[in-house]
């Protein structure tokens, strides 16, 4: 009877550890695909006016204005796409979090 109470108890303490492990390897790997992220946009605002042609063929309802005002700012981005296009933030985010990807391709 010791031995079975013993046997749980390791599995037990082998199964609440897995998701530790789990869960520390996802946010290593959120941490990296955001620095990816902040590393592409530091470089489209040092761009930005030679980046606005790309961000134009893509969202082509934007004006020169919201150009001016977004100056290389992701969130401005989002939520000037959100306005333009009548879309929710999640799509929004979905949009340019794929454009990123592009333009990471480009790199």
């Amino acid at each position: 009877m010791r031995i079975i109470a013993t046997i749980a108890a390791c599995a037990a303490v082998s199964l609440a550890a897995l998701p530790l492990g789990v869960q520390a390897q996802t946010s290593t790997t959120t941490t990296t695909i955001k620095s990816d992220a902040n590393s592409i946009w530091e470089k489209i605002k040092g761009s930005w006016n030679q980046t606005k042609g790309a961000v134009k063929e893509q969202w082509g309802k934007l004006t020169d204005d919201e150009f001016d005002r977004i100056a290389g700012k992701r969130d401005q981005l989002v939520g000037r796409i959100q306005e333009s296009y009548g879309i929710g933030k999640d799509e929004a985010e979905r949009q340019v979090s794929d454009w990123e990807a592009t333009q990471r391709d480009m790199d």
